[in-house]
């Protein structure tokens, strides 16, 4: 091994905690350019009984709170719980959030947070192996008014042959959604994004985004060496997140912890196997009970199941 898994909990964040990388990936991800970049806190308690909440990355630009978070393999509350941790990013603001005075009458002002300062957020999921059954490079959810979805989804309009009907509940649609008083649009710049590295390596189109994922996706073969990085070497941010992970670098700790992630991943992968197992064979059974009702006979239910003739005599 000659680069330790980047998209391992510990490498991912001994990687961007370097502003400047995390900066480029952020550009070359958004496709914009990124004056400045603050990091923020990680590691929040959000109640008293609550365990702690923890980000793989948190930072601030341009006006935006950004999350990247790493996922390593297939969780089903997967949606569920990003929306949480997308929600806290938005509730931590007000920890730094000014006050205003409300003037009630000529004694009696009141003071309360000045909501108008809470800036959007986006989270952004990093998905390993996960792709939520879609092909794309990446998804992305916001918050619109349910008048666009309504349009989209109304079979009735899109048989309608007169397209001046469908063009008028278009432009319902669009004043809606160009509707920006007291600020209304701020809930379209909130944003939950899952970027899928399996599609984006396997997808045969240039993004400036695509080498980010190559090179994760090439740091997970246990066998990988250095000869598999020399096209990243010429960039001088990607030959800094080489010299991040290097094995020159890794400590016995290092080895230890990749060792044992290593195994567990594998334990993993063997009891999400034992599901996919059992739910074919449970399948199957179910097929053979609707064979046999038929009539059909057992050779011809073994031809197309993975069942024994014992098992099918037994049903």
């Amino acid at each position: 091994m000659y680069l330790a898994p980047l998209n391992y909990d510990r490498y991912f964040k001994k990687v961007f905690k370097d502003t400047s990388i995390a900066q480029r990936f952020l550009e070359d991800f958004f496709d914009i350019k990124i004056e400045s970049i603050e990091l923020l806190t990680q590691r929040h308690r959000i109640t008293d009984d609550a365990v702690a909440v923890e980000f793989d990355f948190r930072c601030k630009i341009k006006g935006h709170h950004i999350i990247i978070d790493m996922q390593q393999w297939f969780k089903p509350d997967i949606v569920n719980r990003f929306y949480v941790y997308h929600a806290i990013n938005t509730a931590l603001q007000l920890e730094e959030m000014p006050n205003k005075n409300i003037f009630i009458n000529e004694e009696v002002t009141r003071e309360t947070k000045d909501y108008t300062k809470l800036q959007p957020v986006i989270t952004l999921i990093w998905m390993v192996d996960d792709t939520l059954n879609f092909t794309d490079d990446f998804v992305a959810y916001n918050m619109s008014p349910e008048i666009v979805t309504d349009f989209i989804r109304n079979d009735k309009l899109w048989l309608e042959k007169d397209i001046q009907k469908i063009i008028a509940e278009r432009e319902l649609a669009i004043a809606q959604l160009n509707n920006d008083t007291k600020n209304l649009n701020f809930l379209q710049k909130n944003r939950l994004i899952w970027a899928f590295q399996k599609n984006i390596v396997k997808n045969e189109k240039f993004t400036k985004y695509k080498p980010w994922f190559e090179l994760a996706e090439k740091t997970r073969n246990k066998l990988n060496t250095k000869t598999d990085f020399l096209q990243f070497e010429q960039d001088k941010i990607f030959a800094k997140i080489i010299r991040k992970i290097c094995k020159d670098v890794l400590t016995e700790k290092d080895v230890e912890y990749i060792e044992n992630r290593d195994k567990f991943w594998d334990g993993v992968r063997r009891y999400e196997e034992g599901i996919r197992n059992e739910a074919n064979r449970e399948r199957d059974i179910e097929f053979a009970k609707k064979m046999k009702q038929k009539g059909k006979p057992v050779d011809e239910i073994i031809e197309y199941t993975s069942l024994t003739k014992e098992e099918i005599d037994n049903l």
